[in-house]
């Protein structure tokens, strides 16, 4: 039955009070974030580092790298039209190449009288070259009851999330093999390059995916080829976490820093500008990264005039080479490109989904090879019933 508004609005009516006082105290909280960040923000970079050298896990510390005038890095550039932004694409990524993987699953479920998982992933690389050469393709794998085995009540879906992860990272690793070397190739993660999403997950499994993000960033170092985190919508704290250091301020676990950003910066972040580079001292999981994957920084970019900032993370080898205002300026285009979203990470999704036909497919292979080898795989009756209708 759909659902009815009376009862749903009678129920919020009934809780206005719990909203409310949320609200207050939210509101409470950022307004001493907001004032203690813009004090911050006109402190020097040593000062701060200084206040904060004796606070091992105290947020993020400022490379002073980008500007030493202010924390906001002006882009300096409008267009009228979105020709004038696409001829200026067109001059910063002639001949660059630009790459993204991204990954979809079919999990184990009701459907088999067995486990058996699907991982597939799919990459878009566009070499911007003037007759518009790219590349598309998929990779799969099967995991079988073996692979999917749990203990201590692990959710069988978790070894498929890890291992679409796994292959995820393989991939960009096996992009930077390709062009070892290059200072013209860019690889997109979409997500961070901070796992803190695996902290609550059993040893093995939150060891699987550190072991995983280790692999990448010493790769791009190895290599020599830029990794980018894109993260559109991020919760991270770790600039709030700093000034709650900086100024002994209560916690504040419902503010995070792209809203502090966007509340202090109203108005001064214009499209295409970005924050200082920080570097990421976030508590927890980066514990457990390598010595040489560890430093990792951190900035916002506005690549929207509405929209909160979206986060970037680099591993800091790109920032030791003087590689980062050249980087900035390709993660800019794919947005112009995109139209407020890296075109390539949108492209690698649409070529990684997995259909529901694509899901009808994979049982119909698995249930003919079973038969053709005389296992005893069986297909739910609802299932089999679908496939003779289509």
């Amino acid at each position: 039955m759909p659902l009815k508004p009376s009862q749903i609005l009678q129920q919020l009516q009934a809780k206005r009070e719990d909203f409310s006082n949320f609200d207050e105290e939210t509101s409470r909280l950022l307004e001493m974030y907001r004032s203690a960040l813009t004090k911050a923000m006109k402190l020097d970079d040593g000062t701060i580092r200084q206040k904060l050298q004796t606070i091992g896990d105290c947020g993020a510390t400022p490379t002073g790298a980008l500007t030493d005038k202010s924390w906001i890095l002006p882009f300096g550039m409008t267009w009228s039209t979105r020709e004038e932004s696409l001829n200026w694409v067109r001059q910063k990524l002639l001949g660059i190449s630009t790459f993204a993987v991204d990954g979809s699953q079919i999990y184990p479920g009701k459907e088999l009288s067995i486990p058996v998982a699907l991982v597939q992933i799919g990459w878009y690389e566009n070499l911007h070259v003037p007759g518009g050469e790219y590349i598309k393709d998929i990779a799969t794998d099967v995991l079988t009851p073996n692979d999917l085995r749990t203990e201590k009540g692990e959710m069988a879906d978790r070894k498929v999330n890890l291992r679409r992860f796994q292959m995820e990272t393989e991939r960009i690793i096996t992009y930077f093999e390709e062009h070892r070397g290059s200072d013209t190739a860019l690889a997109f993660f979409d997500g961070s390059l901070v796992v803190s999403f695996a902290e609550v997950f059993e040893e093995e499994t939150r060891m699987g995916y550190v072991n995983a993000m280790n692999r990448l960033l010493e790769a791009s170092e190895h290599f020599q080829v830029p990794v980018v985190g894109y993260i559109d919508t991020s919760a991270a704290r770790d600039l709030t976490t700093m000034v709650r250091h900086l100024y002994r301020l209560p916690e504040a676990p419902t503010i995070h820093d792209a809203q502090l950003l966007q509340w202090v910066e109203k108005g001064r972040m214009q499209w295409g500008d970005c924050l200082e580079l920080f570097q990421c001292q976030r508590s927890g999981i980066l514990a457990k990264y390598s010595a040489k994957a560890r430093p990792i920084v951190f900035t916002y970019l506005k690549t929207n005039r509405e929209a909160l900032p979206a986060r970037l993370e680099f591993p800091k080898w790109v920032l030791d080479k003087g590689r980062m205002p050249q980087v900035l300026d390709w993660v800019r285009s794919e947005v112009v490109i995109g139209s407020g979203y890296p075109y390539v990470i949108e492209t690698a999704d649409q070529v990684a989904v997995v259909s529901n036909s694509d899901r009808q497919m994979f049982f119909k292979i698995l249930q003919d090879w079973a038969d053709g080898e005389s296992l005893s795989i069986r297909l739910a009756r609802k299932v089999v019933s679908k496939m003779r209708r289509r």
